[in-house]
């Protein structure tokens, strides 16, 4: 080795060991390893106490020793399906933000695969399963009918969904209560003078579909409003799905006022709809939406939707899957959160 390699060697900072931190705290070694590791025999006051020292001095643990000892590799892991018509949005990198800061702040890791088919899809979680690579998944996009859940069910492995499931036996999840927010949108446009209602759903495999068309046929009942089934749609989740859903329902003798769409993309289909028919939107015919997509931010008029919070998302999900594989009980695991209103232009008074 060269003189300057030796001098190398020789100016490389000492790793800071589970010693050294325990030194400056003047606690056990065991005690400090046990804090780090969230043992339920130390007080939260230690862990703290424990942390924050091992912060300041830098300590970091060996992931190779520390799999060895504990049986966890300390990472999460995300399989995101490529196939899925919107598998690419903006917001995608948002949650992945936020699940990736939300492990890191528990000193844990983000493990992501990608897949193009479903039966990819259940190949790669058996593969990543067999490999050890993740001690649990979060599961996004969750559908009525899951076989993600099964599969996890049945070989032991913790999972928390972004989303519920037709199921719920032994799930912990963390959702946006979109069924909520198509409630509130059938409120507003009513109070506005709207009678004629239309609802164009998203996929009817996904969970939120139902629950969201519940959520309309509640605030119609709560307007008092009946509900035509001429204008309910399903199975919008394009653009051209959601303008021929709306061109069907416009050509009514009677046709709507206002529509609302559990999907951004499909309300965009609508003002594609509008247009062919020289309806304004925000004038001539209403259009309120949920996702928040920045697509519907330029359209003309803006689009009035309810948003996610993605980031904040990734992070719960990130804080409860590490909760649920430290053995908390998936029931204890169950947190929603409301969306936020977009109040834009594409909604006012029927003409």
């Amino acid at each position: 080795m060269s003189l300057a390699g030796t001098e190398k060697l020789r100016q490389a900072p000492r790793r800071v060991t589970i010693s050294d931190v325990s030194d400056a705290l003047g606690l056990t070694k065991s005690t400090v390893s046990r804090a780090l590791n969230d043992y339920p025999d130390i007080s939260d006051s230690t862990r703290l106490r424990v942390r924050r020292m091992a912060d300041k001095m830098g300590y970091r643990p060996l992931s190779q020793a520390q799999a060895i000892r504990t049986g966890l590799t300390k990472s999460l892991g995300l399989v995101i399906q490529l196939g899925d018509h919107d598998a690419q949005r903006p917001f995608l990198a948002e949650f992945l933000a936020g699940l990736s800061s939300g492990a890191s702040a528990e000193g844990w890791t983000l493990t992501l695969a990608a897949t193009e088919s479903p039966a990819q899809t259940e190949e790669t979680f058996r593969q990543m399963i067999r490999d050890q690579k993740v001690d649990g998944f979060v599961l996004p996009r969750t559908l009525t009918r899951d076989p993600r859940v099964a599969l996890l069910r049945a070989a032991g492995v913790p999972f928390v969904m972004f989303g519920r499931t037709g199921k719920d036996a032994g799930c912990a999840w963390f959702d946006i209560l979109g069924e909520d927010a198509m409630a509130d949108a059938v409120t507003r446009l009513a109070a506005l003078g709207h009678r004629r209602i239309g609802f164009i759903n998203g996929g009817m495999q996904y969970n939120y579909a139902p629950l969201r068309e519940a959520g309309f046929r509640r605030g119609m009942a709560d307007a008092g409003l009946e509900i035509d089934p001429a204008l309910m749609r399903a199975d919008a989740v394009t653009r051209a799905a959601g303008a021929q859903a709306a061109r069907e329902m416009l050509d009514l003798t009677d046709p709507p006022t206002a529509i609302v769409c559990a999907v951004d993309m499909a309300a965009l289909g609508v003002y594609r709809a509008a247009e062919e028919r020289g309806l304004a939107v925000g004038a001539d015919l209403s259009v309120m939406a949920y996702d928040g997509s920045p697509d519907g931010a330029h359209a003309t008029p803006p689009l009035s939707t309810y948003a996610v919070d993605y980031k904040t998302a990734g992070q719960r999900l990130s804080a409860l899957l590490i909760r649920r594989i430290k053995g908390a009980a998936p029931e204890e695991l169950r947190e929603t959160a409301l969306p936020i209103l977009m109040d834009r232009g594409s909604v006012g008074p029927p003409r």
